[in-house]
C-alpha cells in the first residue's frame, strides 16, 4: 500500500465532517473539531469550494454546505452498485465467520427470490440455489421483508382471508397469526423461522436498506436443527445484523447513530 497524502487526508476529513449535524460548517468549527491550524483549513475549503465540494450556505455568512460534486459522485456510485453482487460479498463474509449457509433475498409479490447463497462448509447443511423462489411467510428473510412493508401494502399482499401455503407442520398458515409473528419482528428488528420451510432448518434474518433507508433485501442464516440452540441463536441474529448493516452501507445507508 503506498503512502498517504496528507493533505488528501484533511480535505476528506472535512467533507466527512458535514455528514453529522445541521450539514453547515464554519471555519472555525472545522479547526475546532480537526484541530488543525487556521492556515491550512483556510487553503483547504478555499480549494474544496472552488471544486464545487462545498459552498457558502444561503443566508448563513461564513458557513458552508456540501456542493454538487459530492452529489454526482453518489449518483455515480449508486448507478454502478449491484445488490446481488454486494450481496454475495457480504454474504460470504458472513458465512466464512459462522460457517453456516448464507443469503441474500428480495420479495416480490409473496414470494422471496434468492439473489445471492453461500454454502457451509459442514457435511450437513441447507440445501438451496440462488433464484430459488419460496413463499415469503414460510422463511426468515420473507417475514423480515414482509415486516418492512406498509401497512396498505402488506394487506393488498396478504389480505385477511389468504389461504397461506404451509410448508411445513410449523408453517404459519393464518393471517392474524402471520401479523402477530410480523409486528414482533418490526419490534426486535430481527425475524426467526423455527422450521418453518424446511422441518430439519431454522433462520435467522436482518434487514438490508438502501440509501433512502428502505427495506430492499434481507440477509439470513440458516442452520440445521442439529447445530441449533438458543445460544446460537442468539449468537447468529447479532452476525446477520451485523452482515446486513454491512451490506446496507455498501448500498449507501448511514444509520443515525
Amino acid at each position: 500500500m503506498g503512502r498517504l497524502v496528507p493533505a488528501v487526508t484533511r480535505a476528506l476529513d472535512i467533507l466527512e465532517l458535514f455528514l453529522d449535524g445541521d450539514g453547515t460548517l464554519s471555519a472555525p468549527d472545522i479547526v475546532r473539531r480537526l484541530q488543525l491550524p487556521r492556515t491550512t483549513v483556510h487553503e483547504l475549503v478555499t480549494t474544496l469550494a472552488a471544486r464545487q465540494y462545498i459552498v457558502q450556505a444561503p443566508g448563513q455568512p461564513g458557513r458552508y454546505r456540501l456542493g454538487v460534486r459530492p452529489y454526482q459522485l453518489g449518483s455515480r456510485y449508486a448507478e454502478q452498485l449491484d445488490l446481488a453482487a454486494e450481496g454475495q460479498q457480504v454474504a460470504r463474509s458472513v458465512a466464512e465467520t459462522c460457517d453456516e449457509t448464507v443469503h441474500v433475498a428480495i420479495l416480490e409479490g409473496t414470494d422471496v427470490i434468492y439473489i445471492a447463497k453461500v454454502d457451509s462448509t459442514h457435511a450437513v447443511r441447507m440445501v438451496s440455489a440462488a433464484g430459488r423462489r419460496l413463499p415469503a411467510h414460510c422463511t426468515s428473510v420473507g417475514k423480515m421483508l414482509l415486516a418492512s412493508l406498509p401497512e396498505h401494502e402488506l394487506t393488498a399482499r396478504v389480505p385477511d382471508n389468504a389461504d397461506l401455503l404451509a410448508m411445513t407442520p410449523n408453517s404459519i398458515t393464518d393471517p392474524d397469526a402471520l401479523r402477530e409473528a410480523l409486528a414482533e419482528i418490526r419490534q426486535r428488528g430481527i425475524a426467526v423461522e423455527s422450521r418453518e420451510s424446511n422441518p430439519d432448518v431454522s433462520c435467522v434474518a436482518a434487514p438490508v436498506r438502501d440509501r433512502t433507508g428502505r427495506v430492499v433485501a434481507a440477509l439470513s442464516i440458516s442452520v440445521p436443527m442439529i447445530r441449533w440452540s438458543d445460544e446460537r441463536r442468539i449468537e447468529l441474529e447479532q452476525l446477520a445484523a451485523k452482515g446486513a448493516a454491512e451490506l446496507s452501507e455498501r448500498l449507501g445507508y448511514r444509520s443515525v447513530a
